[in-house]
């Protein structure tokens, strides 16, 4: 076992890069990456340039690499340049002998496999975004994507992209009401949709929930309907038509024009989805973000010609988007597209995939890997996973526990595991251990990716000192070419600037609290709104999880803040145990002890409640605006808001019916 000790990292454990990673990175040392990474922030204008280049086919160079302005925020990168992220991601390769190369592997929930080759993908893309201007789609109009994980998903993107269209991906998961609040918000003239949506077995009604949204969405034109269960659906003469019909239209040609745009025009909005207030529209532009996307797909996953890769996200979220979509099909990957969950049709679909495919990358979410290892080492165990090279984690900071096992059972101790940091305003990894030439530490997200300037800053403003531990706000010192421009109808850039520029005058503010260590490596705690304040102190509720998942009967756990009338907010821990453990009645009492020792008296819970599940979206996230109404005391349905991305209502039902009565 590459491991060693040092009494300095927050995680303890610390492992060094294997050989057998190390044989095939696209970074030969660590002084490599010191040595681009200096001249990434030091020279950083020559530095993209050179990146920009050697990534991207431009149609035309650029007259500026960078201008900025983070008082009043303005961000442009490339500008004047013209370039296109379907010519980019498609047409490119069927020049480079990747034309019959598979660009995407689509596996169905009923676990069934079909390849489509870049030229497969070329034609595809292309007969849709004629489909799209035949029906009056124009460079600049904005285009819905509401469908599940299928391979017109990706075509979609790419085919609004080809024309210069800007695509906003909603995720299938999301409601009605979700649906008509993003078409409303972004006055979108198409919307691409499905018959149905399947996953885990169940089908979910798109079409219906899509007809529920469009009776308050006036601005969209034409609906396709894309068949993925061929069941009768209602269909509006003259407002929606089939997917499978328009493309297969005599007049429709498998060869689409590109539109060359300008490198600072918008390539989508992803709309992110707070628990209050009107959800924000990112929007992302063309070439910085592509080139981002680019660069982290070939460094952060060494990802080579001959691989597979595979990224378990969603399209509708901006891991979709960046590592399944245009990250990997810029550099001409191979890339598994999944409609299903890891645990259908049961706790071995993921190694399934990857044995029979050979997968090289796997790349996925803490909250599933937590999942996973509840259920056994018996599901990875029964597939080879040899062909693994690099196993990532993205979405939150991953436990150490999980970390542990993920390295140990999955990646059989020798794989190198990068835990991304990153956001939908980041556009591209931000913070990653490189495989085969860093050491890992688990539940680290490492360091800066190329151009990254990252700060902590302390309560008084200013940056913390490296190696002291002490506890900040992670900002931002420099803009990246796949940060995000600003927010979708957002007149003068106002909530741009109060959201990610206002605390902290001249910084991009993260809205994260994190740690440095000696050796430059960063350590997430959570988003600052999980960070309880227990008599003055403030704690993260990650730490506070890390802690109590690291007990051998705890599978999961949640921790929230809750009105405490002497501490002012009390400590509420969720947990989830192993499968077939029965909760001892001093269990509670054994786990603050744990908290305690771990970390200190001030972060032991004041209430332990052991349940059987916990709320979670169709993505994976857990909602835990739910869980601090109950800790809240607050038992009324009524008032926790929209519920309808819950993968199970009825386990908020059995949280409040289990709320032990202190």
């Amino acid at each position: 076992m590459n491991e060693h000790h040092t009494p300095s990292s927050p995680g303890g454990a610390v492992y060094e890069p294997t050989e057998y990673v190390h044989e095939k990175s696209w970074l030969t040392s660590l002084e490599q990456y010191q040595e681009l990474y200096q001249q990434s922030v030091e020279d950083p204008e020559t530095f993209w340039a050179e990146q920009a280049k050697e990534f991207l086919y431009w149609e035309k160079p650029w007259d500026k690499v960078l201008e900025w302005d983070f008082d009043d925020p303005h961000i442009s990168w490339f500008a004047g340049g013209k370039t296109n992220v379907a010519y980019n991601c498609v047409d490119r390769h069927l020049h480079d002998g990747r034309r019959n190369k598979a660009a995407i592997i689509w596996e169905s929930d009923e676990r069934k496999s079909k390849v489509y080759t870049y030229q497969g993908v070329y034609n595809r893309v292309c007969r849709l975004a004629n489909v799209l201007k035949a029906h009056g789609v124009k460079k600049g109009d904005v285009v819905a994507i509401y469908l599940p994980m299928v391979p017109e998903a990706v075509f979609s993107m790419l085919a609004c992209a080809r024309i210069g269209a800007i695509h906003t991906v909603v995720f299938s998961g999301f409601s009605a009401t979700a649906l008509r609040d993003r078409l409303q918000a972004s006055q979108a003239k198409v919307l691409i949709t499905a018959d149905n949506g399947v996953r885990g077995g169940r089908i979910n009604p798109l079409k219906a929930q899509a007809d529920e949204a469009l009776l308050e969405a006036p601005s969209v034109k034409t609906v396709i309907v894309v068949g993925r269960t061929r069941q009768e659906v209602d269909m509006m003469p003259g407002r929606d038509v089939y997917y499978h019909e328009e493309v297969s239209r005599d007049d429709i040609s498998s060869h689409c024009d590109v539109e060359w745009v300008d490198a600072e025009d918008p390539l989508f909005i992803l709309y992110t989805s707070g628990s209050t207030g009107k959800p924000k529209g990112i929007v992302h532009t063309t070439a910085g973000y592509l080139l981002g996307t680019a660069m982290t797909s070939k460094y952060t996953f060494d990802i080579r010609d001959d691989d597979v890769y595979f990224c378990t996200a969603d399209v509708g979220w901006i891991t979709g988007h960046s590592y399944i979509t245009y990250g990997p099909m810029a550099i001409g990957a191979t890339s598994i597209v999944f409609e299903g969950v890891p645990t259908y049709p049961d706790a071995g679909r993921f190694w399934d995939i990857v044995a029979r495919h050979g997968v090289n990358q796997f790349y996925t979410a803490p909250t599933a890997i937590r999942s996973l290892m509840r259920s056994g080492d018996e599901f990875p165990n029964a597939h080879d996973l040899s062909s693994l090279r690099v196993i990532g984690s993205v979405g939150e900071p991953i436990n150490p526990a999980a970390w542990e096992w993920y390295y140990h059972v999955i990646g059989h101790d020798r794989c190198s595991v990068v835990d991304t940091w990153w956001q939908t305003e980041g556009g591209a990894h931000m913070l990653t251990t490189i495989p085969g030439i860093m050491k890992m530490k688990p539940s680290a997200a490492g360091l800066p990716f190329f151009g990254m300037q990252p700060v902590v800053m302390n309560s008084e403003k200013e940056p913390s000192e490296a190696a002291t531990g002490e506890e900040g706000r992670l900002c931002i010192k420099f803009p990246w070419p796949s940060m995000a421009r600003g927010i979708w109808d957002d007149p003068g850039n106002a909530r741009f600037k109060e959201v990610y520029f206002s605390q902290y005058p001249g910084l991009y503010f993260s809205g994260d609290a994190a740690v440095c260590d000696e050796d430059g490596y960063i350590w997430l705690k959570g988003r600052v709104d999980d960070v309880i304040n227990v008599s003055g102190h403030r704690i993260g509720t990650a730490e506070i999880e890390a802690s109590l998942n690291s007990h051998p009967e705890v599978a999961e756990s949640a921790v929230v803040g809750f009105p405490h009338e002497i501490k002012g907010e009390g400590i509420y821990a969720y947990v989830v145990l192993k499968d077939g453990v029965d909760p001892d009645p001093g269990l509670d009492q054994i786990l603050a002890g744990l908290v305690r020792k771990n970390i200190g008296p001030i972060a032991k819970p004041d209430v332990t409640h052991i349940v059987n599940e916990l709320p979670k979206t169709r993505s994976g996230k857990i909602m835990r605006r739910i869980l601090r109404k109950v800790a809240a005391g607050i038992t009324d349905k009524e008032q926790y808001g929209d519920l309808s991305t819950l993968v199970d209502e009825t386990v908020v039902d059995q949280i409040i019916d289990t709320r032990p009565h202190k």
